[in-house]
């Protein structure tokens, strides 16, 4: 027997009513879903932690002013974001973009000029995807952090490309070149980490 997911919009009504469990429920869908958005801020796990513990603070004490022009989940990353950047910015920490470094796989417009094979086509093997899905994790962290916040909330959390330039500030134009660079490099490094497998 499948139990139905409650609306969010329910949820935060309820939550406005003070109904604890509405706000569980918001916590059970979200908390993993923000952990990762604050870490791909550039801040350790402890601080993504109580990065977002001040976001569902603020998700509490904010739940009337939330007007429903964005679904909830942007509603959530919104706050999260700010909080980051609060919180970055408290520990004098700067994003950096390094110029230059977009390859030769995409063309001007910012779509692949050859596309990749998609890498599920080449796993046969569920141990081989688990590790591949490992490394990304793994690899993540090393870009720049702007490029990191637009992977994730694109590939991972399946945003548009509207909403991420919402959410980050920047251009659309901005956000594809962002994207494209995170996504080369993490196929550059994996590539590079077959190669010698």
């Amino acid at each position: 027997m499948s139990r139905l997911v409650e609306p969010e919009e329910e949820l935060v009504a309820r939550l406005r009513a003070g109904e604890e469990a509405a706000f569980v429920a918001l916590v059970a869908m979200y908390q993993t879903r923000l952990l990762r958005l604050a870490q791909s801020c550039g801040v350790s796990r402890p601080v993504a932690e109580e990065v977002v513990q001040d976001t569902w603070l603020a998700v509490v004490r904010g739940v009337d002013r939330f007007e429903g022009r964005s679904s909830v989940k942007t509603w959530l990353f919104r706050i999260l974001l700010n909080r980051a950047r609060t919180t970055a910015a408290r520990e004098h920490r700067t994003a950096s973009l390094p110029e230059g470094d977009v390859d030769d796989r995409f063309d001007s417009a910012g779509a692949w000029v050859t596309p990749p094979v998609p890498w599920s086509d080449q796993v046969d093997d569920r141990l081989v995807a688990e590790d591949l899905a490992r490394r990304v994790r793994e690899v993540l962290p090393t870009l720049p952090e702007v490029q990191r916040q637009v992977v994730v909330l694109r590939d991972i959390e399946g945003l548009t490309s509207a909403e991420v330039v919402d959410l980050v500030g920047v251009t659309d134009g901005h956000q594809r070149v962002l994207l494209h660079r995170a996504r080369a490099r993490i196929r550059q490094q994996l590539a590079l980490e077959m190669e010698r497998a």
